[in-house]
């Protein structure tokens, strides 16, 4: 840990509320780099960790863990939180047999205080934590961290109709526009048109910048615009989808801004109810080659080794071929179009290719469908995924 001269003083989180805006900047870049270099050796989820580490360290200045707790959904993204809580020199075992897990896991470390490994449960998970709490009568927080790919999930949407009443909930939005495969939906376009308001909250600071330098009118006009800004938001704008449920919404705001971030946390803490923090985050941050294919760089395999070519890019090249004269076949895949190879189908025959998004129940009951009405669906899916779907796959496939 020598070439990691802030890192390696941080034995505790609560450390990082003593340092100033220059070192945390460094620490920032300190974590980058052990990132990249722990799991280009060890193998793991490099692009997610790189594009969360401000916000990992915003939390840990707002919040106090163990006490408040933070659950990452699915977990994936959590190694910068492994690292702030007393893990780091545990990185050269990251993956292997009786080292450090690749996802939070309660018997590992009191910060991690649910298990998470697949999409859009931890919201569920949080809400039995804050209603816990709330029936105590305990003042911890607990912080839901969900990526904006998870939204895709039904779940997600079942424990948002129960946020409901006073309860010390934070849900953290990390938008970053991906799941592993870029995101698909209506909900997807919903938070890339939440994301545009992000360039109008910067003129709307930089405007008021420039009217407080304006001796004597700077003040009132000011005012006087916000005033007529205001009455025609709520004549011609309705509220977003978040504030419609009845949560206090925050956002967006930039990711890699950890003054933003903080300042942002503190006020949903300050909210008597459920809050929702909306961040903008870039997949793979700080790293060009990630940056650019945050896909092929969501999950990172050990360094060395030959490539050998895979069962799903033989199947696809079969699919392919096949479908140039069976017009009827066609394909389907939980938003992993990447990790199934079936990426290259939607290339060649886009009509016939079907991303549902993180949802494969829908995926499985859909393909039903499409085979009852006369196509030929392949829905392909990795075996861990589809355990969340065997009653779909028995009722309705079957």
């Amino acid at each position: 840990m020598e070439n990691y001269p802030i890192l390696r003083t941080l034995d505790t989180p609560e450390r990082l509320k003593n340092l100033s805006a220059t070192e945390l900047s460094s620490l920032c870049a300190e974590i980058r780099r052990f990132l990249v270099d722990k799991v280009s050796k060890q193998g793991g989820h490099l692009a997610s960790n790189l594009g969360v580490v401000e916000l990992t360290v915003a939390l840990h200045r707002a919040f106090s863990s163990p006490r408040d707790r933070m659950i990452f959904d699915v977990g994936h993204q959590s190694y910068v939180h492994k690292i702030l809580t007393g893990r780091a020199a545990q990185f050269d075992t990251l993956r292997s047999p009786g080292g450090l897990s690749g996802f939070p896991s309660r018997r590992e470390s009191e910060h991690d205080p649910f298990g998470t490994g697949h999409s859009s449960t931890s919201l569920s998970a949080a809400l039995g934590f804050a209603r816990a709490d709330a029936l105590r009568g305990d003042d911890r927080f607990t912080v839901a961290v969900i990526g904006d790919g998870a939204f895709t999930g039904g779940m997600i949407h079942e424990a948002l109709n129960n946020c409901e009443g006073n309860m010390r909930l934070v849900i953290v939005l990390n938008d970053n526009e991906m799941s592993i495969s870029r995101n698909t939906g209506l909900f997807a376009r919903y938070f890339s048109r939440i994301r545009s308001s992000e360039k109008y909250g910067v003129t709307k600071r930089r405007t008021r910048s420039v009217l407080a330098r304006i001796p004597l009118l700077g003040k009132p006009l000011t005012r006087l615009i916000s005033a007529v800004k205001g009455v025609i938001k709520r004549r011609v704008y309705r509220n977003n989808y978040f504030e419609e449920l009845g949560l206090d919404y925050l956002g967006p705001i930039d990711g890699h801004d950890i003054e933003a971030l903080e300042r942002a946390l503190c006020k949903a803490k300050s909210h008597a109810g459920v809050s929702i923090v909306h961040v903008h985050t870039k997949k793979g941050k700080g790293h060009p080659e990630a940056e650019g294919d945050p896909t092929v760089f969501h999950g990172v395999s050990p360094e060395g080794g030959k490539r050998e070519l895979s069962f799903h890019e033989i199947a696809v090249r079969t699919l392919c071929a096949m479908a140039k004269t069976d017009e009827s076949i066609c394909t389907v895949t939980a938003a992993m179009g990447e990790g199934t190879g079936l990426s290259r189908f939607g290339d060649a025959f886009p009509e016939r290719y079907f991303d549902v998004g993180i949802a494969e129940e829908h995926a499985l009951t859909f393909s039903a469908g499409l085979a009852a009405a006369g196509m030929k669906p392949y829905f392909a899916v990795y075996s861990t995924f589809l355990q969340r779907a065997y009653d779909n796959l028995l009722h309705d496939v079957a």
